[in-house]
């Protein structure tokens, strides 16, 4: 099974640092969503002891969906924007909860830029009342903004940023306010955090049907169809599967020195016209259709980011080829090679 094969592997990676975290109660956000997911699925597989207190919106929908996790960790009903703190201390935190939704960023940017800030103030928070060792922010890459066509891969120092007059920027400059915070909290207080920026994804677990259009490709080829797509297909992104995105984070967590910044994706770049090429050719799909209308997207440029800080800090490095990541993306959701 390809999650087996992938917890396996993550395993492997992380056997000789989960000793870190022998005896520790994690609070976490966003443990529901895909990312969260993957961290916890891969924890659950492992056999350090830590315990695990997650809020959500719906514990019992994810429990239906996720029992084995439900039965292993501690479900608590919130809003990560008003929750009721559970008792007991934290030796770290985990703030992975919002959701990188369009349709959100589009009908209702208020509540996309709400969530982010004012969520992110209350988990540190709860970090600086609990005396929480470490915490793990998961940002985005979207904090760059519009990545200039002749900056091959965006780099942490790059001190770009979203257009703060469109409302399209709600949740890149929602992440950038957020960490902000983290870095007040951190000089204010004494938090210790550091901050992922994550780039785009594919992999197990991943919604083939929302707006993410290396998982679209997919379920079209998967279907038989041709895969269409809506604009000219110039965007060029990467995509890192999500077994390698979930052992860095670990090992961020366990790892990574205080206030550490890094980006997190695959280095290589591919169009969005290439990567629908791939996936039909990967998975025998009949062929694109490129419709060439203008791109309604909040990035019709690049993003792809430089990992070089994380790989040099940490030894890690992508195990996973882009075609690898699509193939075995369409082969858990039920396709046969």
């Amino acid at each position: 099974m390809i999650l087996t094969e992938d917890l396996t592997a993550i395993d492997r990676q992380l056997a000789p640092y989960w000793a870190g975290l022998k005896g520790a109660r994690i609070f976490m956000t966003g443990g529901t969503g895909f990312i969260g997911r993957w961290m916890l699925e891969a924890l659950a597989f492992s056999d350090c002891d830590a315990e695990v207190v997650i809020l959500s919106r719906d514990p019992d929908a994810f429990a239906a969906r996720a029992p084995h996790l439900a039965s292993r960790f501690e479900f608590v009903a919130g809003d990560v924007m008003d929750f009721a703190a559970p008792p007991g201390r934290f030796t770290h935190v985990i703030h992975a909860a919002t959701d990188a939704s369009a349709a959100l960023n589009a009908s209702d940017p208020r509540r996309m830029f709400d969530t982010i800030v004012t969520g992110t103030r209350r988990v540190l928070d709860l970090g600086v009342e609990r005396q929480a060792g470490r915490v793990l922010f998961l940002s985005s890459g979207a904090v760059y903004g519009a990545q200039p066509w002749e900056v091959g891969h965006v780099a942490e120092d790059w001190h770009g940023g979203p257009d703060p007059r469109d409302p399209k920027s709600s949740y890149g400059e929602g992440k950038r306010a957020a960490e902000l915070l983290c870095a007040i909290y951190g000089q204010q207080f004494g938090l210790d955090v550091v901050t992922s920026r994550i780039f785009a994804l594919l992999g197990p677990l991943l919604s083939l049907d929302i707006h993410f259009a290396a998982g679209n490709f997919i379920r079209d080829a998967m279907a038989g169809r041709a895969i269409r797509i809506e604009s000219a297909g110039t965007a060029v992104r990467s995509y890192l599967y999500a077994a390698d995105l979930t052992a860095w984070l670990w090992l961020m967590l366990l790892r990574a020195p205080r206030g550490a910044t890094w980006n997190m994706g695959s280095e290589e770049a591919v169009s969005i016209a290439d990567l629908a090429r791939r996936t039909a050719a990967v998975l025998g799909g009949p062929g694109v259709e490129v419709l060439g209308q203008a791109d309604a997207g909040w990035n019709p440029g690049r993003y792809v980011p430089s990992t070089a800080a994380i790989r040099s800090r940490l030894g890690v490095a992508p195990t996973i080829t882009l075609d690898a990541a699509i193939r075995r993306t369409a082969i858990f959701n039920g396709w046969i090679e």
